[in-house]
């Protein structure tokens, strides 16, 4: 803890022109059937992190066929050849381990987090059911965690205020073939549909060795740690290839307005344009400047929408950069006497008062130096450190990308920041109302 409170404070209070790095140390091979694997040492603590991540979601399943890469987040806890029906869980709880696992639209994340004498066991019970699932899959498994994923989507989606939102905004930012034009969790429809077999091919598919990344991280010796991962993982055969999704140029021929009616007690307005993918300069520098619109309380949007005109309940910018586009957002919550109108025209206002007078330096350091600070935070623990080993193998082809996450920070002026945030934000747009129920004439109109 004392290590990363003085980190924290060279972090803030260094000298913004040398921008911290993180130094995270690990091992990297490779076993024949493809399997990358990668250890991190960490002896602070006697805890080790087993991750894998497949390097499949939301955006490797096809329209009709939605949902399958969450649902197998379900599935893969249900037991394997030789781990019994929901003995996964019970048998990390009675070791005190941690356990879950994530989906989202570029991988899917499984780990444990266990006392470090127990790591052979994350080891085992992965390989198991990486190797070994299909033969413990049954019709009656899939009926159960089907319905498990919809009782899901209706609780965090349907019938949560604001729910729809996101699934509704991408249905018109992206054609319907793009693999982000539908979400993670997937459509009901497709839900009943998927079939046994279905659900079998997109194992066989995805949930190969070669397709995915084990990382072991912690109180780990890795001359102790690379036989067992032999012995568990070095026998599961490779899978075969397959085509990826690549980036595709995307963008909309005009402005694209919708609204939906919700119960909800007030209206809330989103904003949402194509911008860039993860990883890139310009997702830092867009990064950046939704900092400078929304965080804090001297940030643009709030000062004036929520501090001094007092018109707003909550206003957030957002870049969202993922494996093969990106989105940049702003979303607005109206006080009760205010309107959606109202809150376009606002933020309208303050965007072209920004891009045309510009932003500033110390603006542009303080935004730099919240990342530092989270990216520090990001890794630590050896799970943090596991999970992002895994992420930056895939989605950048270097797993030291870890070390280098500051580096595409380096040097923005308030030039850059402008002429990117032109680029994007000139372009077509996306503005979805969400309204009352009953009340659409409370959704934003243009130009008025």
């Amino acid at each position: 803890m004392k290590v990363l409170l003085a980190i924290l404070f060279l972090v803030i209070f260094m000298n913004i022109s040398t921008i911290a790095q993180i130094n995270v140390k690990f091992e990297q091979y490779q076993l024949d059937n493809g399997l990358n694997v990668i250890l991190h040492e960490d002896h602070n603590a006697p805890v080790a992190s087993v991750s894998v991540m497949y390097h499949v979601g939301s955006k490797n399943e096809k329209p009709k066929r939605t949902g399958f890469a969450h649902l197998f987040e379900h599935m893969m806890f249900q037991g394997s050849q030789h781990v019994g029906d929901n003995e996964h869980f019970k048998l990390l709880q009675e070791v005190g381990a941690n356990v879950n696992g994530f989906t989202q639209q570029d991988g899917t994340t499984y780990f444990e987090v266990l006392p470090s004498n127990y790591v052979e066991l994350g080891l085992y019970l992965e390989s198991d059911r990486m190797g070994f699932l299909l033969p413990a899959m049954t019709q009656e498994k899939l009926d159960n965690q089907r319905d498990v994923v919809k009782n899901e989507r209706r609780q965090n989606y349907e019938n949560r205020p604001y729910g729809l939102a996101d699934e509704k905004i991408s249905k018109v930012l992206y054609p319907a073939t793009h693999p982000y034009n539908w979400p993670v969790i997937g459509f009901m429809e497709d839900l009943s549909a998927a079939s046994l077999e279905d659900v079998k091919d997109f194992f066989k598919t995805y949930y190969a060795p070669n397709n995915a990344c084990l990382v072991v991280s912690g109180d780990i010796n890795s001359t102790e740690v690379k036989p067992m991962i032999q012995k568990y993982f070095g026998t599961i055969l490779k899978g075969k290839p397959f085509d990826r999704p690549q980036a595709v140029p995307v963008s909309l021929e005009k402005e694209v307005r919708i609204f939906y009616e919700d119960k909800v007690q007030l209206p809330r307005l989103y904003l949402t344009w194509h911008s860039a993918a993860g990883n890139t300069r310009e997702d830092a520098v867009m990064s950046v400047f939704s900092d400078i619109l929304s965080s804090g309380k001297n940030s643009r949007f709030y000062k004036s929408m929520v501090y001094d005109k007092q018109i707003a309940q909550n206003v957030r910018a957002s870049q969202g950069g993922s494996e093969i586009a990106g989105e940049f957002q702003i979303t607005v919550t109206p006080k009760p006497e205010k309107n959606l109108t109202e809150m376009e025209k606002a933020i309208g206002d303050i965007l072209a008062d920004v891009l045309k007078n510009g932003v500033t330096q110390s603006e542009i350091d303080k935004s730099v130096t919240n990342t530092e600070v989270q990216v520090v935070n990001s890794v630590a623990t050896a799970l943090g450190k596991g999970n992002a080993l895994a992420a930056n193998y895939f989605l950048t082809g270097d797993a030291n990308s870890i070390n280098k996450q500051m580096d595409l920070y380096k040097g923005i002026t308030p030039d850059e920041v402008i002429n990117v945030a032109k680029k994007y934000l000139s372009q077509p747009n996306v503005v979805l109302s969400v309204v009352p129920l009953g009340k659409p004439e409370l959704a934003a109109k243009k130009g008025e």
